[in-house]
C-alpha cells in the first residue's frame, strides 16, 4: 500500500463530480492517507461520507474559501461499491420527488403524503432507503407530520437520502432537519442496489 501523502483539489467542480473524482483515484490508487480541497459545503459532506464508507477516517476543516478533507486509516477489507446495505435481504427504496401526494388540491396532496410517510413502516425490514429530490427535499425542511415521519423512520434504521444540489437550489441548506445530505451518485448506485422503487 502507498503511504505518501495524496492531495486532490476538487474545487470549481459540481456535484457529483468531486465523489466521481474521488472514486476514480481510489480505483487506481490503495492509498493510506489522502487530503481532498473543495470549495463548497455540499462537496464536503458529500466527498466526507464517500470517503468513510470506502474505510477512511476523514477530518474537515474550512480554510478560506475552501473545505479541505483529511482522510486516513483505510479499512484493509476496501469497499469495491459506493453503498453496502446492512438491512434486509430483499431492498424497498422509496423515491419522492414532491412534497404532495396526487394531483389536485395541494392541501390535500400534503396531508396525503405525510400519511404515507407515516404508514412507510408497515413494510417492515424490508424498507431500506428513503430518497428525497427536487421539491421532496422540502420535506425534510419544514416543520409538521411529514418531518415527523422522515425522522422516526431513521431513527428505525431506514436511511433518508436528501439531494444535496435541490437543497442548494431551494435554499434549504440552514433548514434541513432530518437525513443525509446526498448526491446523484449516491441516488443511482441506490436505485440500482434496490429490489423495488416506489414512487408515490
Amino acid at each position: 500500500m502507498d503511504t505518501k501523502p495524496h492531495e486532490l483539489n476538487l474545487s470549481g467542480l459540481a456535484c457529483p463530480q468531486p465523489v466521481l473524482a474521488c472514486r476514480a483515484f481510489l480505483e487506481q490508487e490503495q492509498v493510506h492517507a489522502l487530503t481532498v480541497c473543495v470549495d463548497n459545503e455540499a462537496a464536503s459532506v458529500n466527498v466526507r461520507r464517500f470517503l468513510e464508507q470506502r474505510g477512511f477516517q476523514v477530518v474537515t476543516e474550512k480554510e478560506g474559501t475552501l473545505w479541505r478533507l483529511d482522510a486516513a486509516g483505510m479499512d484493509a477489507a476496501r469497499q469495491n461499491g459506493a453503498l453496502t446495505p446492512q438491512r434486509a435481504e430483499k431492498k424497498i427504496l422509496v423515491f419522492i420527488t414532491t412534497e404532495t401526494l396526487g394531483i389536485g388540491d395541494d392541501g390535500l396532496g400534503a396531508k396525503l403524503m405525510a400519511t404515507f410517510l407515516a404508514t412507510l413502516p408497515e413494510m417492515g425490514d424490508a424498507l431500506w432507503r428513503v430518497i428525497l429530490l427536487n421539491g421532496g427535499v422540502k420535506l425534510a425542511a419544514a416543520p409538521g407530520d411529514a418531518l415527523q415521519a422522515l425522522r422516526k423512520l431513521e431513527s428505525s434504521g431506514v436511511a433518508v437520502l436528501v439531494c444535496g444540489t435541490c437543497l442548494a437550489h431551494y435554499g434549504l441548506h440552514p433548514e434541513k432537519a432530518v437525513g443525509e445530505t446526498s448526491n446523484m451518485l449516491d441516488i443511482v448506485t441506490s436505485l440500482s442496489l434496490a429490489d423495488l422503487v416506489i414512487r408515490p
